[in-house]
């Protein structure tokens, strides 16, 4: 076993799909801020980034009794994903609190406007959800991390449709293609990367900067080159599975059948996959690393490298899910090359992490357990895919 222990450090988080980036930095408006020209366009300034790495974040509301703001930055065991606070009207109708020193990286954040959760009305960068939205803020910092836009070789996203059987509708998912992809015919080794309960299949790269994170890990030679492929984990509910297929979400019967029966085989043939299971990778965070647990190690012979970030579901019951495992560990070591997992220290599924790590090492299966200040937020998990990339498909 090895453990490793991180503090975040000050880091920038440049959102981009494929190699494109969006500002966020506007030039705040003249004292007193207006709605802007005759369409009654709204030119206050929110969020706005001060030197000090502190936040102002602001929202016309001049009838509302109480505005508060909710950030991922203020996570705690007992909320997790974003602790709220409540913003300072003044005499022009603007709500506005201004935070103290973040980590220099992507934060989300929404507010509650009489009970109404909205996404910052004047932010164009919005973090979709299946059911909800809410706003993201980049922090810059120096130097750069791997989640910042920079200059180096970028790669490109595909987005993908493809009919479900198994869902009985039309699947969508990502696929990062590293730089140089298109000009040869080398054979790239593929990472299944799978989003959370509630997310989309584009949360790895709107939020996640995995794109991002892969460039600038392979320009810096810590990364080989890879593909790396983004599901949709879950179905519509307008469109329930086929019968018997269950619904899907922790990597259930149908995720597993999608996976197995008409993704992969999908990828296979559409892009230079290099073959066999030493040069495929699973890993997710929430419920997609439960996905992970559930689906991946249950294919080894798909599958021999394994990433689980903050994972849900039943991850401590290794030995019972997986009792021929358990019982031959160095049969198992020698089928799994990677088997790493981290978590927040203020995310309650750290507990779960723990005690995997406790049974794997009481079992003597070789794993890396690490964790970082942090809830159930995005800040871990792009920290959780630069720390796990650098350590995929090494030959020997």
């Amino acid at each position: 076993m090895t453990y490793s222990k991180a503090r975040p450090a000050i880091a920038f988080f440049a959102l981009a799909l494929g190699c494109a980036s969006l500002a966020i930095s506007q030039t705040p408006p003249a004292a007193g801020g207006g709605r802007g020209g005759r369409g009654g366009q709204d030119n206050l300034v929110s969020p706005e980034i001060h030197p000090d790495r502190t936040v102002t974040f602001r929202v016309r509301a001049p009838q509302a009794s109480s505005v508060t703001l909710t950030g991922d930055w203020m996570a705690t065991p007992e909320a997790p994903t974003g602790g709220v606070i409540k913003m300072t009207k003044d005499d022009t109708g603007v709500w506005s609190f201004t935070s103290p020193p973040l980590e220099a990286n992507m934060h989300l954040y929404f507010f509650t406007v009489d009970g109404m959760a909205i996404a910052d009305p004047v932010n164009p960068r919005i973090k979709l959800r299946t059911r909800t939205s809410a706003s993201l803020v980049e922090v810059p910092g120096d130097p750069a991390p791997p989640w910042q836009m920079q200059s180096v070789p970028h790669g490109s996203v595909d987005w993908n449709f493809q009919h479900s059987a198994v869902y009985n509708d039309t699947h969508e998912f990502l696929v990062y293609l590293p730089p140089g992809y298109e000009k040869g015919n080398t054979k790239y080794p593929v990472l299944y990367l799978v989003h959370g309960s509630g997310d989309t299949a584009i949360g790895w790269t709107m939020a996640g900067g995995a794109n991002v994170i892969l460039d600038n890990l392979i320009a810096q030679k810590k990364a080989v080159p890879m593909i790396v492929v983004m599901p949709y984990n879950g179905g519509t509910p307008a469109n329930p599975p086929a019968a018997g297929a269950g619904r899907g979400g922790n990597g259930g019967a149908a995720f597993e059948s999608y996976m197995t029966k008409e993704l992969m085989p999908f990828i296979d043939a559409k892009y230079r996959i290099a073959p066999g299971r030493k040069n495929r990778a699973m890993a997710g965070l929430s419920a997609g690393g439960a996905a992970t647990f559930n689906v991946g190690l249950k294919h080894l012979e798909l599958f021999s490298q394994f990433g689980f970030f903050s994972a849900a579901g039943n991850i401590s019951q290794f030995a019972t899910q997986y009792p021929q495992l358990a019982a031959d560990p160095k049969g198992t070591n020698a089928k799994i090359e990677v088997f790493w997992m981290a978590a927040g220290l203020q995310d309650p599924l750290d507990k779960a992490a723990k005690d995997l790590d406790a049974t794997l090492t009481k079992l003597q299966i070789k794993h890396t357990y690490a964790d970082r200040e942090g809830g159930h937020v995005w800040p871990v998990w792009r920290w959780c895919l630069a720390q796990f990339a650098p350590l995929l498909f090494h030959k020997g």
